[in-house]
C-alpha cells in the first residue's frame, strides 16, 4: 500500500466518512481487536462512539488521523488525545490504532504511527502513551517502532469474545 494518503480529519470529515469509519471498527472488532468494544459490534454503537469522537474533535480534546488507500477508501485510523491534565501538558495517549484486516501487513499502521508522531510534535506534545491486549501482535508492532514498555497489568479487559486478557503499557519520548 505505498499509496496511502494520511490525513487529520475535522469534526465534519468524520461525520461524512462515518460509514467507513464504522466498518474499519467493526470488522478490527470481528477480528478480535481488544479496542473497548465486543463482538458483535452495531452500527448503532459504532456510529454513536465516532460521533462523541467528533464531538472531541470540535471541541479540541483529540486528533483522529486516517489512511486512505488508492481509491481514496479509508483502511485505517488512529487517535491522539491531547486533552490532559493541566500539569501534563506535554503528553497525550494514543488510541485505537486500527488497520482494516483486508489491509494490513502493506505499511498503513506504520505510516499512520509516523504522522500521529509529526501531529503530536506540531502540538507540543513530548510523551506518548498507549496500551495493547497483551501478547497480541501489536506489541511487537510498538516495540519495534521505539515504543518502551512500561508494565502489564493482568485481567485488566476483555477481549470481544469475553476472555480476560491482560495489557501492556508503552510509552514513548518524541
Amino acid at each position: 500500500m505505498t499509496d496511502l494518503l494520511i490525513r487529520v480529519l475535522s469534526f465534519s470529515d468524520i461525520e461524512s466518512s462515518l460509514a467507513e469509519l464504522n466498518e474499519v471498527l467493526i470488522d478490527c472488532v470481528a477480528d478480535g481487536a481488544s479496542v473497548s468494544f465486543m463482538h458483535p459490534l452495531s452500527i448503532e454503537k459504532a456510529t454513536d462512539f465516532w460521533l462523541g469522537v467528533a464531538r472531541g474533535v470540535a471541541n479540541r480534546q483529540r486528533m483522529v488521523l486516517v489512511a486512505e488507500d488508492e481509491r481514496q477508501q479509508i483502511v485505517g485510523t488512529v487517535q491522539l488525545i491531547i486533552d490532559q491534565p493541566e500539569n501534563q501538558p506535554h503528553r497525550a495517549d494514543v488510541a485505537k490504532l486500527l488497520v482494516h484486516p483486508r489491509a494490513r501487513r502493506r505499511g498503513a499502521a506504520q505510516r499512520l504511527m509516523q504522522q500521529l508522531e509529526n501531529v503530536a510534535l506540531q502540538a507540543g506534545k513530548t510523551v506518548l502513551v498507549l496500551d495493547t491486549a497483551t501478547g497480541s501482535s501489536a506489541e511487537l508492532f510498538y516495540q519495534n517502532n521505539g515504543w518502551q514498555r512500561a508494565g502489564e497489568i493482568p485481567a485488566y479487559a476483555l477481549m470481544p469474545d469475553g476472555e480476560l486478557c491482560s495489557t501492556t503499557f508503552y510509552y514513548k519520548h518524541l
